[in-house]
């Protein structure tokens, strides 16, 4: 028997309203059997307000939906399965369908390495370009990030005198801070209140990589080099990585006080004193990245344990796991399986329509038959992935634009909207978390033009500049960045990467 309720919109206009893209982004439990009934006693409630349309009704339904998907989020805490999340049965059976609390803890990595780029200047007309926006101790409140739940702990910093010139940003002004160094990164530790709530305290390593230009992928054309040859411990000859990213990870100049020691020397010393620091507590190491960075970010992840600076003082080893986003691949076959040897779980968010994943070894990669790759290890352009896959889709997004645009394929922001619509292999695209869709054009053009969203549109206030006492537009002058802390050389003696006083 038909159920008729007063003041709902005509059942025309509601299934025209059910198949347009507004609703797709409702959660998936509001789609279920196009609104059962439960949901259809909602919606009379709420359309019985005068004049208002379905439209309108859009944020409060989807506010409904992530309220009672953090309910039943809320009914397994992270606390008690995070070492799954960290993959450590590899994911099996967690993302297809996909696992809610590991893509919210996807997401959550993922900001960490879109802060990268949201802190860092990219501005050649800027004196401090190169170098990241904020000091160490105001960079989540200048990034709005105050109630992420972690503690700064360091910067990273590179030299950029090795061949990736296409990584590099260096200002036009003749006096800068810097002549040398870029800003790379950041370590962080999680504070009291997120570690109780994690189930640990959280080791998070963060590294930067490019925003929409492309290029350096022409830089990979380099050869693949034994780890150990860049004093790496490793016991493996044949376990070798692009040498560009060993180059990054292992140069330093010591005449810039930023890069006079590596960054493979800041993140090892780092990360033991952390360890040191909290030697009765349960600990994660968590690295991430993207683009470039997802490359470093397994680079450095597999250094922390072939060192066996993952170890603590009792014996007991630390998960070390890496979510990375559009990485490029890092080694060979030996560098992978020496990985998967040492325990460092990876898990790889991509876009199937991106380029960068597929480079370097477009040729002799890990789909050829394994006889093959076999031969062709031996080679110098020989490579393969590392860890799992998580293979997105951008076509099934109904808010993006069909182009095809490699920048647009390759941005973490719509990575990170693919992640919060993505329910498994032919569900629907359904927002899961109500994520903003309007980060996707902070530094693209890749949202439909109806959503009214411009493009490219997370500019610096003013580019920087301000008007001094005289009413005259100038750059400010900012804090000087700390560049490394006390208790490098002793850590550096401890790990016996240095004999110096």
């Amino acid at each position: 028997m038909a159920i008729s309720f007063p003041n709902l919109v005509p059942r025309t206009q509601l299934q025209d309203s059910f198949q347009s893209e507004k609703w797709f982004s409702l959660p998936y439990s509001l789609q279920k059997s196009q609104v059962n009934m439960a949901r259809t006693l909602t919606i009379a409630r709420v359309m019985s307000k005068t004049n208002e349309s379905l439209s309108s009704l859009i944020p409060e339904l989807e506010k409904e939906g992530k309220e009672a998907d953090e309910q039943a989020q809320d009914q397994r805490k992270i606390s008690d399965c995070w070492r799954e999340i960290h993959g450590e049965d590899d994911w099996v059976g967690m993302l297809d369908p996909i696992d809610p609390i590991l893509r919210a803890e996807l997401i959550r990595y993922g900001d960490m390495a879109q802060a990268c780029y949201d802190a860092f200047d990219f501005d050649c007309f800027s004196k401090y370009c190169g170098s990241c926006r904020f000091t160490r101790h105001k960079f989540f409140q200048g990034l709005g990030m105050v109630d992420h739940g972690y503690e700064l702990s360091r910067y990273l910093y590179v030299t950029s005198n090795i061949n990736l010139p296409n990584f590099f940003k260096k200002s036009r002004w003749p006096k800068v801070w810097s002549k040398n160094a870029n800003w790379i990164g950041y370590i962080s530790v999680s504070n009291d209140e997120l570690t109780e709530r994690l189930g640990r305290r959280d080791i998070t390593i963060a590294w930067r990589g490019t925003v929409t230009r492309l290029e350096w992928i022409a830089d990979l054309m380099d050869f693949l080099r034994p780890v150990s040859s860049d004093k790496i411990p490793c016991p493996d000859p044949t376990v070798k990585v692009e040498s560009g990213f060993l180059d990054l990870y292992t140069d330093k100049d010591e005449a810039c006080r930023f890069c006079k020691y590596s960054a493979r020397e800041q993140i090892l010393t780092e990360v033991k004193r952390l360890i040191e620091k909290y030697p009765n507590e349960e600990l994660s190491i968590t690295l991430t990245g993207h683009s470039l960075g997802a490359a470093f970010a397994i680079l450095s992840a597999y250094d922390i344990v072939e060192t066996g600076l993952n170890v603590m003082a009792d014996s007991r080893a630390v998960p070390v796991s890496v979510f990375s986003f559009s990485g490029p691949r890092v080694g060979n076959v030996s560098f992978k399986e020496r990985l998967e040897l040492l325990g460092v779980k990876v898990l790889r968010v991509v876009n199937v329509h991106d380029m960068v994943p597929k480079s370097p070894g477009l040729f002799f990669n890990e789909n050829m038959p394994s006889a093959l790759m076999k031969l062709a290890e031996g080679l110098p352009w020989s490579y393969s992935h590392v860890g799992v896959e998580l293979a997105l889709d951008h076509q099934n997004s109904p808010f993006l634009k069909q182009t095809v645009d490699p920048s647009c394929a390759h941005n973490l922001e719509a990575h990170l909207h693919l992640l919060d619509g993505y329910h498994g292999k032919g569900h629907r695209f359904v927002l899961a978390t109500g994520r903003d869709i309007a980060l996707v054009n902070k530094a693209c053009d890749f949202l439909k033009d109806h959503y009214l969203v411009p493009p490219f549109w997370r500019q610096h206030e003013n580019k920087g500049m301000v008007r001094n006492h005289d009413g005259r537009w100038v750059q400010p002058e900012r804090p000087k960045h700390e560049d490394h802390p006390e208790g490098m050389h002793h850590h550096l003696r401890q790990l016996g990467l240095t004999s110096d006083g």
